[in-house]
């Protein structure tokens, strides 16, 4: 298994390791297996400040036939961000002049472009703050190329830039009492208010939606929501519960829409008997 190792070393240089190999290579394997190759657009920013990192996320991505932009400055990365011209962000928090998440922050004030946060490892303060501020995932370093491409795959069918996939299933309106969500446009509303969510809250708030009343296990959301095996230390899918608790607000009867179950998992709450209703 190929990862990226993501260790200093002279000169801030970064090496390539695989599990069979002794020492650093220059060349680069490893790439992403059984992709799924999305049509159309596939344009990728990386905003990282060391170039030669940037240089082989690059090479692994291009021959998954990303087309991939690398910025080296917080800056010039919500300049790029806020272009509208990429799919996707891969962010790493730590840069030079502003913050990965003061990058977050303003491009999330003005865009829903999904974003993969890059964070060091064992730093759960990061992730849980990256998530809580529209972060659609994480990634610690070092990370597995493989994985890298996988989490990327799945932000991007999350977010519907596919739109070949889209079917008869993720078009129409899903609603719940005063909450309703258009698949196609990806627009969800409580009431008369538009909601601004990021990709995984859409997802998260869809499967509540579709199974209001009946608790949801843990595993299963982060199954079919992050798509990726659970993990029982991975409380990422808690976060990501807790800001769509935070947007969404109170019923009108003042309850909370999202409630837990202690050990097994969460559950929307719904006012009327007749339950989900799609058009």
């Amino acid at each position: 298994m190929t990862i990226l190792d993501i260790r200093p070393r002279r000169q801030r240089r970064y090496s390539l390791f695989g599990a069979d190999r002794a020492g650093p290579q220059n060349n680069v394997t490893g790439f992403c297996s059984n992709s799924i190759v999305l049509p159309a657009v596939r344009h990728l920013l990386v905003v990282d400040d060391d170039a030669e990192l940037c240089q082989l996320l690059s090479e692994y991505l291009v021959p998954e036939g990303y087309d991939v932009e690398a910025v080296h400055s917080g800056v010039e990365g919500v300049e790029r961000a806020l272009s509208g011209d990429h799919a996707l962000v891969v962010l790493d928090v730590m840069l030079p002049d502003v913050r990965g998440f003061e990058v977050l922050r303003q491009l999330r004030a003005r865009s829903r472009t999904p974003v993969l946060m890059l964070t060091a490892r064992g730093n759960e303060q990061d992730r849980i703050l990256g998530l809580e501020m529209g972060a659609d995932d994480y990634l610690p370093k070092p990370f597995n190329p493989r994985e890298l491409c996988a989490r990327i795959e799945a932000i991007l069918r999350r977010s519907g830039i596919d739109r070949g996939a889209t079917d008869a299933r993720t078009a129409g309106e899903l609603t719940v009492d005063d909450v309703s969500m258009n698949k196609a446009s990806r627009e969800v509303r409580r009431g008369s208010e538009t909601l601004d969510l990021t990709t995984v809250e859409f997802d998260l708030l869809e499967a509540l939606l579709r199974a209001a009343g009946r608790v949801i296990p843990r595993e299963e959301l982060v199954r079919t929501v992050l798509s990726r095996p659970f993990s029982p230390f991975d409380r990422s899918i808690d976060t990501h519960i807790s800001n769509l608790r935070r947007k969404l607000g109170p019923t009108l009867d003042g309850l909370e829409r999202i409630k837990s179950v202690r050990g097994i998992g969460y559950h929307y709450t719904r006012r009327h008997p007749s339950g989900v209703s799609e058009t």
